[in-house]
């Protein structure tokens, strides 16, 4: 089951970045209070590593909720 996970992970990752650097021209976007252009490369990747930084997050607090609820 864990090859399984590093494969799928690998080939998301793979896929992002490929899709990633073919995104090279600048786009704008509407932040909360500016509009920023920046290149469509860097906006993806940031994108990816929030959501990565979130799933991460609401993994372990989950699997700490979890080690609690086991306990009692």
């Amino acid at each position: 089951m864990k090859n399984i996970k590093l494969v799928l992970i690998i080939v998301i990752l793979t896929l992002a970045i490929v899709i990633a650097f073919l995104n090279k021209q600048d786009v704008e976007t509407n932040l909360i209070f500016k509009t920023v252009k920046m290149p469509g490369i860097l906006l993806i990747l940031s994108t990816l590593g929030i959501g990565f930084l979130g799933g991460m997050i609401t993994s372990s607090f989950l699997r700490k909720k979890s080690i609690k609820s086991k306990k009692e």
